[in-house]
């Protein structure tokens, strides 16, 4: 009776799967019954298992070497794709800055117009001042907007000569100012941030000299009127 019960409960171990724990105990019982075939299946189920599972890490390893090297692939991407992002908005600003320049640099002789006519015409009658304080009121507007658009004026007089900024014209001995010192403004020069648009003319101090010079011609080297906010 317990030699029927054993094989029922070996018969119903094998109808429940052939998972590793049932296996094992169903061996174990083959072993003592001496079930050679039982014996041998269980053990050919193990071979499969075994393989089985070999299969499975090889899948295993296989998935975590791709998710690895996509991982390396997305990081690639990303950081080409930041760079991209970089340079395209380099160019843009580069693009944006260069049509900025020019438009600016058209304007450019009318602001020399506009300075020489501030410093040449003095208005005397009631309709010349009205005609003066048209054209003024005008000529600040253009200069509200270049300084909207951070455009400045390059710094000249007392300054000291700068050949990235500076186109010296000329070269006087000077009593007021060193060698080297720029004393006198014949064109303005304007700048974009640190870009230049355009050098300023300038006279060039070449120091002392023997000879003083008179008061009045060191008055001379004054800087001309700056336009309003652009200095």
């Amino acid at each position: 009776t317990n030699g029927k019960e054993e094989n029922n409960e070996i018969q119903e171990g094998q109808k429940r799967g052939p998972s590793l724990k049932n296996l094992m105990k169903i061996y174990r019982q083959a072993i003592f019954y001496g079930d050679e075939k039982t014996i041998l299946d269980i053990e050919a189920k193990v071979g499969t298992i075994e393989k089985e599972y070999h299969e499975f890490l090889q899948k295993v390893s296989s998935l975590s070497a791709e998710i690895t090297s996509g991982k390396e692939k997305y990081i690639r991407l990303q950081a080409d794709f930041d760079n991209f992002r970089k340079r395209s908005d380099k160019e843009r600003v580069n693009i944006r800055s260069d049509a900025r320049g020019e438009v600016i640099e058209s304007l450019l002789p009318m602001v020399d117009s506009f300075e020489r006519a501030k410093q040449q015409i003095q208005p005397e009658t009631e309709k010349e001042k009205k005609i003066d304080s048209s054209y003024q009121g005008i000529y600040k507007q253009l200069v509200d907007i270049m300084r909207n658009l951070q455009v400045a004026a390059v710094p000249t007089v007392g300054k000291p000569f700068d050949p990235s900024l500076h186109e010296a014209i000329a070269r006087e001995e000077s009593q007021e100012y060193k060698e080297g010192i720029i004393i006198q403004e014949f064109r303005r020069g304007f700048l974009i941030g640190n870009r230049l648009i355009r050098p300023a003319m300038v006279k060039v101090s070449s120091g002392p000299g023997n000879k003083k010079s008179s008061v009045g011609t060191e008055k001379r080297a004054e800087q001309p009127a700056t336009a309003a906010g652009m200095d």
